[in-house]
């Protein structure tokens, strides 16, 4: 294996600053050819060609449309001249010391698909913290693969988690030798503040833009499908509830509780529909419902296995001191509904054992309909949805992300819930102007647009 002949491969999108550090700190080292897939758009195309064109064979391949992660993975796997082993780093990696092919190279043997950072996710892509069973997930942030080999699996894809597909096929066919997990890039990896081996990685690209979170509509179909078929086993033989239980309840929030927590507190469902739901999966937990004095819960007393009448802002902390040892607080809707949510959150997370979790669905403020009426004067309160008049507060991705963070918590998984696809033209380029005029990115501006809520699972920081 010629070291320096191996092709470096890395997907680019509307970073010039960040391909620039990519490729400073890889020529200091490296003089191994280098390929560009860009699928920025217009304004950063030529910031981001004009870096690429400083270095030594560097190939710069643009699309005029945001190709995303996998496929441009894909089709540098399938239409480049790609032979032997083909290095894939992320857009916002920085060589940090010398020895960074060769370190990966020497965990690569003969017919392996790959090596480097390797992480456990479930067959929808979520990371979980289980290994027996999980999916071992070969992440292309920073990997050195046999593309021989690679060409023999399904391709990357259009997802939040790219790989997950020859992942799935590998995981699904036993091959578990194929990929191989290299305990320095995980440590290089993490946010810790001990020294890096070879290169940092502070995700500054699409994850941190995005929240991490920002996962693609497959993902959730799949999501969905292994929800019904885990019911359709489970409610066979567990118990149901027999309360008059009406209305439904958030199936996307239903995904993200542990099908196996000790304890549940949920704050708010007064009609006790998700509790039901969860209890006919984990009969064995304790479920406590919260609902707020006064509310319509009367008919469903006997969901769950205790209901309290309270506000769960008038409670001192004592109370949350009862129920240290619950690993799971569910907040449906209702952190648009408290007074102070970052002091409610921050007393959940001081009483919470270490391995417990907050699942939070919440209302997007940045909606295009609640920017559109803004537009015009027409920001009034309503009966229900985005500007339901019992909503206090009101949250964007990014202000949501800083909030479950000033409460020392940290977003573990998650997902928008996207209902019917904005098509108006007029719309998306008012939205787009906009972030443009305030020197903000404006594809993100009309993703972050989209999503009606989001639904988010967080942890101790």
């Amino acid at each position: 294996m010629d070291i320096q002949t191996i092709p470096l491969i890395s997907v680019s999108y509307n970073s010039a600053e960040l391909i620039e550090d990519l490729l400073s700190s890889f020529r200091r080292f490296h003089t191994n050819p280098v390929t560009i897939i860009d699928g920025s758009s217009a304004e950063h195309v030529s910031a981001i060609e004009a870096v690429c064109a400083k270095y030594p064979d560097v190939k710069f391949i643009h699309f005029d449309y945001n190709i995303h992660h996998g496929p441009g993975m894909a089709w540098a796997y399938q239409n480049l001249d790609l032979q032997g082993p083909v290095l894939v780093l992320d857009s916002d990696v920085y060589v940090l010391n010398p020895g960074l092919i060769e370190a990966l190279a020497a965990a690569l043997k003969p017919g392996m698909y790959g090596v480097g950072y390797v992480n456990h996710v479930n067959e929808g892509g979520f990371d979980v913290d289980y290994e027996v069973g999980a999916v071992r997930y070969l992440h292309p942030a920073c990997m050195l693969c046999n593309i021989d080999i690679v060409r023999q699996w399904p391709m990357p894809t259009k997802h939040g988690a790219p790989n997950i597909e020859p992942m799935l096929a590998i995981h699904r066919a036993g091959r578990h030798e194929l990929i191989e997990g290299v305990q320095w890039v995980k440590e290089d990896f993490s946010r810790s503040e001990a020294p890096k081996h070879y290169l940092r990685h502070d995700w500054q690209g699409t994850v941190l833009r995005t929240g991490g979170y920002h996962l693609e509509e497959w993902q959730r179909s799949v999501q969905e499908k292994q929800r019904q078929l885990q019911q359709q086993s489970q409610l066979a033989q567990a118990p149901v509830a027999t309360a008059n239980v009406s209305g439904g309840y958030n199936r996307d929030l239903l995904l993200l509780i542990p099908p196996t927590a000790r304890s549940v507190v949920e704050v708010g469902g007064a009609n006790g529909a998700l509790a039901q739901a969860y209890k006919a999966i984990n009969p064995a937990c304790k479920y406590t419902r919260i609902v707020q004095a006064g509310s319509n819960a009367e008919g469903t007393r006997n969901v769950g296995d205790e209901v309290l009448m309270i506000d769960i802002e008038g409670v001192d902390e004592a109370f949350y001191a009862r129920y240290a040892d619950c690993d799971v607080w569910i907040l449906d809707d209702e952190i648009a509904n408290l007074r102070y949510p970052w002091e409610v959150l921050a007393r959940i997370r001081r009483n919470m054992p270490a391995d417990g979790c907050v699942i939070v669905c919440l209302p997007n403020a940045q909606h295009w309909s609640v920017q559109a009426k803004l537009a015009v004067g027409d920001f009034r309160y309503e009966g229900g949805g985005l500007m339901d008049r019992t909503h206090m507060r009101f949250f964007t991705r990014a202000t949501m992300l800083e909030m479950f963070s000033g409460a020392g918590l940290k977003i573990a998984q998650g997902y928008p819930r996207i209902f019917g696809e904005l098509k108006n033209e007029h719309v998306i380029a008012a939205i787009r102007s906009m972030a443009i005029g305030v020197g903000a990115d404006p594809d993100l501006a009309v993703q972050d647009s989209m999503p009606l809520q989001y639904v988010v699972k967080a942890v101790s920081a």
